[in-house]
């Protein structure tokens, strides 16, 4: 008969393969994209994977609106400028 191994033992080995894997992909760097709200300018990055997500149900040329955290107006994906 084998010994199970302590709670405390467990814990250790758990936290090392954290450490080791990163299997929730804490440290893979997150892509943003820019939006600008139409009303007050307030800029503010988006994670890209949340914006696919609202592409899901918009037509093809159709653009992506989030709502802006400080004046409640709509922002859409800022515009590059020309140089």
């Amino acid at each position: 008969m084998t010994k199970n191994k302590e709670p405390d033992e467990l814990n250790k080995e758990f936290l090392k393969w954290l450490d080791e894997e990163d299997p929730f992909g804490f440290d893979e760097e997150m892509k943003t994209i820019l939006f600008i709200c139409i009303d007050c300018r307030e800029e503010d990055d988006v994670p890209e994977f949340v914006v696919q997500e609202f592409q899901v149900d918009k037509k093809q040329n159709e653009e992506v609106e989030t709502v802006c955290p400080k004046c409640g107006g709509t922002m859409r994906r800022a515009r590059k400028s020309p140089k």
